[in-house]
């Protein structure tokens, strides 16, 4: 570990430690007001969100986004480690929420306190730290949108092994119902709406939208819940089902709507239309800053944040997607460390006036 990173990593430990679940977050709102405080930086709260701006914050300047969120998902049942105790161990940090998305979070925190005291920047740099990202919740960053003043673009931090995610897919849950008759098993009546739902199941499984995202592929339809009957001599006069689709730029969330509901019976209620595909052309600045760095440019299948979010955003953070919500979670120490070091590498092209502004020994001492 370097030892210019140990507070870094104490603060990765205390979120560790204080549980965090969805909604739950208010320990964790609390400890990272805390660090920022004692950094002299003035911070600003609504529910579990806190946020805070660069030192030398100027109106009459673009700002940056620098989100990640403090929220877990629950433990699943295969953890063998205790979820909520951080144990380094062969070069990874294990606990709840190290890789998704703690990581991250911390790591966009270093960049920001790297940046915080400087006075002839291009950009203002804005950190927030928010909640119920792991559910879309209302309480989250969509909460703090409307007061947090205009936004040029963000850094989202989410575990893409510090690679550009320049694409996100979007999502719309679709509640479907179908309705039949009731009637007896044992005799031919009623009208069964598990088997007039089977139409409509089947048409979700095969059907391919015609339009095909560079970057995201296909538009993916998955039919992932279903309740019907009460009992197994009553033939059930109900189906629900529920699908997740998975949106691209290639429609609209209204468009894919109007899709579907042309081609099924069943009664077809979206719990969201704001969860929309994201992207960011690959001449913007940052994305040009990234790829000189050589980090390779690509589509994520996975949601975050940035479907809330009306401006260009940039999914990049320490860890791999493929350890979220998994079991004995883990981060690799050097990816945090990395990551420090490449996000700032990433923002000094962009923000920077001057080359003499370059990262140093002592300046990242002071994070």
């Amino acid at each position: 570990m370097k030892r210019k990173y140990k507070e870094i990593y104490q603060l990765l430990e205390s979120l560790i430690i204080c549980e965090s679940i969805s909604k739950s977050e208010d320990k964790t709102a609390d400890v990272i007001v805390s660090f920022l405080q004692k950094k002299g930086v003035m911070t600003n709260r609504v529910l579990n969100n806190v946020w805070a701006y660069n030192k030398y914050f100027d109106k009459r300047k673009p700002t940056i986004l620098l989100n990640s969120h403090h929220d877990t998902v629950p433990p699943n049942a295969q953890y063998t480690r205790n979820p909520f105790s951080p144990v380094k161990e062969d070069g990874k940090l294990f606990g709840l929420g190290s890789n998704d998305a703690g990581g991250a979070l911390v790591a966009l925190l270093a960049c920001f306190l790297y940046y915080y005291r400087h006075q002839d920047l291009k950009y203002n740099l804005l950190f927030a730290a928010t909640a119920e990202e792991e559910i879309s919740g209302e309480n989250g960053i969509k909460k703090i949108l409307p007061i947090l003043g205009i936004i040029d673009f963000g850094i989202i931090g989410e575990p893409t092994e510090m690679n550009l995610a320049i694409a996100e897919k979007g999502l719309i849950v679709l509640d479907c119902t179908v309705y039949g008759k009731a009637g007896h098993a044992a005799r031919n009546e009623g009208e069964n709406a598990i088997y007039k739902a089977l139409k409509d199941i089947e048409w979700f499984k095969t059907f391919t939208f015609p339009k095909v995202s560079e970057l995201l592929g296909e538009v993916k339809m998955t039919v992932s819940m279903i309740q019907s009957g009460l009992q197994h001599n009553m033939v059930p006069e109900i189906c629900k089902f529920t699908v997740d689709v998975r949106t691209t730029e290639a429609y609209s969330n209204e468009e894919i709507l109007k899709i579907v509901r042309e081609n099924v019976s069943c009664d077809v209620v979206p719990r969201s239309m704001c969860l929309n595909s994201s992207s960011i052309s690959l001449d913007h600045p940052i994305i040009q800053s990234g790829i000189n760095l050589k980090r390779k440019v690509y589509g994520s299948p996975t949601l975050s944040d940035q479907a809330l979010m009306n401006f260009p955003t940039l999914k990049m953070g320490p860890g791999d997607s493929a350890r979220s919500h998994s079991a004995d979670e883990f981060i690799f120490l050097h990816e945090v460390e990395d990551a420090i070091d490449m996000y700032i590498d990433l923002l000094d092209g962009v923000i920077c006036k001057n080359a003499e502004v370059k990262k140093n020994n002592a300046q990242l001492e002071t994070i």
